[in-house]
């Protein structure tokens, strides 16, 4: 299967962060698999994620892989464990260590569609925070003018 095509690679382009799920164990796929990786049966669904979760490592990477990538090193990587249960590696916005609790934004690196997690908004206090929700997936921060990606 083309990776432009995945179901993973069309929901990152809506904006969706999606994973796998095992119809036979319950088990929370990365990636796209062909089989469980914990019991082997081929019964795979995609789900939707939230995209909240905690951050389980930080690390900065200081050499651009790519010339679209230069103008951003030095830049941030985080594997974070999604609230639904699997682990995804994704850019991370300024400010992350382990433990944050985070939420996935989508960006766009020389047109092509990738996820960042940032600091997840503390809510507010007072009435308000009583029915208060975490923004949309497709929510963006603040952001310079003519920058995608920190």
């Amino acid at each position: 299967m083309d990776s432009t095509t995945s179901a993973f690679t069309q929901g990152l382009a809506a904006g969706v962060l999606r994973y796998q799920r095992c119809q036979a164990c319950g088990q929370a796929l990365t990636g796209q698999r062909w089989a469980c990786t914990a019991c082997g049966s081929a019964r795979l669904a995609w789900c939707d994620a939230a995209g909240s979760g905690t951050v389980w490592a930080v690390s900065q990477v200081h050499r651009a892989p790519t010339d679209a990538w230069r103008a951003l090193a030095p830049y941030t990587l985080v594997l974070v464990d999604l609230d639904e249960g699997p682990r995804v590696m994704a850019h991370g916005g300024p400010g992350l260590a382990i433990g944050a609790r985070v939420l996935a934004q989508p960006v766009l690196l020389a047109g092509q569609a990738l996820m960042r997690f940032d600091l997840a908004q503390p809510p507010m206090p007072g009435p308000a925070s009583s029915g208060a929700t975490s923004p949309p997936l497709g929510a963006t921060p603040p952001r310079a003018p003519g920058t995608t990606l920190p």
